[in-house]
């Protein structure tokens, strides 16, 4: 082997082995796809047949990437021309000042239903320790300032479709017991839950219909069937996508539009458009 040739395949292991890195750091991050699936609703108004649903989730505006790429998606998903839009929570990742005013920049172009637009709250919209209840009360006041109707532990019905939204689990304010009481089962309903690990506690009432969540991002990096070796909740099967809890109950975790920090392998940012139909 000559010195050249030898030099030249060491630079050439080189970029290989940087490949990964960069794909990671600055192609997947802002990859952004549309997951476009139905969603069958037990008991939905046939007015409400076909009408879509989108999820936003985990928006994490901050100052760990450009979030100027959360405005250029908004500007995509509008395309879809959603009759529902949710929002699941995780809207600042430190709730500081500075991110709550760079929120009402980014909100200024948020996605709206032509029938409804709801949010809940996430755990990093409580800001230091999950447990500042003023910083989500600010990040409440924003949101509705810009159309987004806020469910904290509460429900309403529009068109005959019940949305249910809870607090976030980690919060100080997670109380949906008495929400869930007044559950009735011949209603069309749908829960948005940020933390999924809600789904595991004694609060559902004999709930039989979709919950839909964020949270775990996914875990921004995994390599599918293998590993996944960030995921910020108890139960690990809660990763990402459909899951049957087997009690009449489905769940969906939305990969997340925004990051913790600037990395995604195999997990490419989502936005959920879900067609209702009838279950």
């Amino acid at each position: 082997m000559t010195r050249k040739y030898f030099l030249k395949s060491l630079f050439s292991l080189s970029v290989a082995g940087m490949f990964p890195f960069l794909y990671s750091w600055q192609i997947e991050p802002f990859w952004l796809e549309f997951v476009q699936r139905k969603l069958p609703v037990k008991n939905l108004p046939e007015t409400l047949e076909g009408k879509i649903l989108m999820q936003i989730s985990d928006l994490h505006v901050g100052n760990r990437f450009d979030w100027n790429f959360l405005i250029d998606s908004f500007h995509k998903a509008q395309q879809f021309n959603p009759d529902f839009v949710v929002y699941t929570g995780d809207f600042v990742n430190h709730g500081t000042q500075q991110e709550l005013e760079d929120l009402k920049i980014v909100m200024k172009h948020a996605v709206h239903g032509k029938l409804a637009t709801f949010g809940i709250l996430g755990n990093h919209d409580y800001g230091k320790n999950w447990n500042d209840s003023q910083c989500s009360e600010d990040i409440c006041h924003i949101l509705q300032e810009v159309g987004i109707t806020m469910l904290k532990n509460s429900s309403e019905e529009i068109h005959g479709l019940n949305f249910i939204g809870f607090e976030d689990l980690w919060s100080p304010n997670f109380y949906p017991t008495e929400v869930m009481n007044s559950y009735h089962p011949s209603k069309a309903s749908i829960v948005l839950c940020h933390n999924p690990d809600a789904c595991d506690r004694d609060i559902w009432n004999g709930y039989q219909g979709w919950i839909l969540s964020g949270h775990t991002h996914g875990g921004q990096c995994r390599i599918p069937g293998i590993i996944t070796p960030v995921l910020p909740v108890q139960n690990k099967k809660y990763v990402s996508g459909e899951i049957d809890l087997h009690d009449g109950r489905m769940l969906y975790i939305n990969r997340a539009i925004g990051h913790s920090f600037q990395i995604r392998f195999m997990v490419r940012p989502e936005i959920t458009v879900f067609t209702l139909t009838q279950a």
